[in-house]
């Protein structure tokens, strides 16, 4: 921010300051490469913190939004006080956020601890119980009168028999007790992990989640094909609409994506206006299924938003590709993306239509 600071004081003092030297002004340059960093800043907030990311990814997206080149000063202040309350906003709810996971990790850890003690001390009381009724025994055996042997006898084994009745009545309970705080905490993280897993926007699987997702097939050998998928000119939605209505649309977009996907296609979020999709099969089944899908999500949406409906037509630019031999996540991703732009570029050629 200081930098774009700079170059508005300049402005002042001589516009050549404003410019490069091939004749570029420097300004739209310069916001330009400010919102890509906060766009980036959002998606590192991603994997730091899963469950809270994406809150801090769209607040800066809207930040970077507002930034024009006929900005002044001022506003320019006002975005940058406006980028540090997010990022301190998000600070003390990450913070607090994971505070609250230790907690709970260290409240099971302790009734864990305390279930041991209880034990540990049952087991210390019914030793000694044990150790009177072996005494006892040992003082039976000095004995020389058969009824009064019998009787010692008969009371050391109903003590005996009482001491390990109690002793596993205890060791029940407490083992109960423990099973079900575990369980409860066992709960307690799972719907954490699924949380975190999730888009925040449109619930489907996170960036992270899914790549794990590829990781793990790779590691175990199966065959993969990722496909990425870009909604063609959802920035004019954006901008012509505002992003509510962009909102809206990802949303709808995400569920007919869900809808014409297998239960064993895995769908996340890639990130913006991208999604991703993990197909367990080889080339030629995989591009069948991709092509049945764009047919799906292609078309025409109507979308709710503050000021009543908008129709809109929506179509979109897959990359697909399948993973090949030693070929690591980011070789396989850098290749479906690739692929993505490549049919992305040859549509707008298409568009275009020949040049007269």
């Amino acid at each position: 921010m200081i930098s774009l600071k700079k170059y508005l004081d300049g402005a002042q003092t001589g516009p050549e300051i404003l410019h490069e030297h091939d004749g570029r002004e420097l300004l739209p340059v310069a916001m330009a490469a400010y919102r890509s960093a906060l766009m980036e800043m959002g998606n590192c907030s991603l994997d730091a913190c899963p469950a809270l990311g994406d809150e801090l990814k769209r607040g800066l997206r809207k930040l970077g939004a507002s930034l024009s080149a006929q900005m002044s000063c001022e506003a320019v202040e006002a975005t940058d006080r406006g980028v540090q309350e997010e990022l301190r906003g998000w600070g003390r709810s990450t913070a607090l956020h994971y505070r609250q996971t230790t907690g709970e990790v260290k409240e099971l850890l302790i009734v864990m601890a305390r279930t041991a003690e209880s034990v540990g001390e049952r087991d210390q009381r019914c030793a000694g119980q044990i150790n009177e009724v072996t005494d006892r025994l040992k003082k039976v055996a000095c004995l020389e009168d058969l009824t009064e042997i019998r009787a010692s006898i008969q009371q050391s084994a109903a003590e005996l028999k009482s001491s390990i009745d109690r002793m596993a009545a205890e060791g029940k309970a407490a083992v109960e007790q423990l099973q079900k705080e575990v369980t409860t905490y066992r709960t307690k993280l799972e719907e954490a992990e699924e949380i975190a897993s999730r888009d925040a926007l449109t619930g489907l699987r996170s960036r992270l989640c899914v790549e794990n997702q590829i990781e793990n097939r790779i590691a175990a050998g199966h065959p993969l094909c990722v496909a990425i998928i870009d909604i063609d000119g959802f920035k004019r939605v954006n901008d012509d609409h505002g992003h509510l209505i962009g909102d809206e649309l990802l949303k709808q977009f995400a569920t007919e994506l869900t809808s014409a996907c297998r239960s064993t296609d895995v769908i996340g979020r890639w990130g913006g206006d991208e999604f991703i999709i993990l197909l367990d099969s080889g080339m030629t089944e995989a591009k069948t299924h991709i092509d049945r899908l764009r047919e799906w999500v292609c078309g025409n949406y109507t979308v709710q938003g503050t000021s009543g409906s908008r129709n809109l037509t929506v179509s979109a630019s897959i990359g697909l590709a399948e993973h090949m031999p030693n070929e690591t996540m980011k070789e396989l991703l850098d290749r479906a993306d690739a692929e993505m732009y490549r049919f992305k570029t040859a549509s707008r050629a298409m568009e275009a239509g020949p040049k007269q």
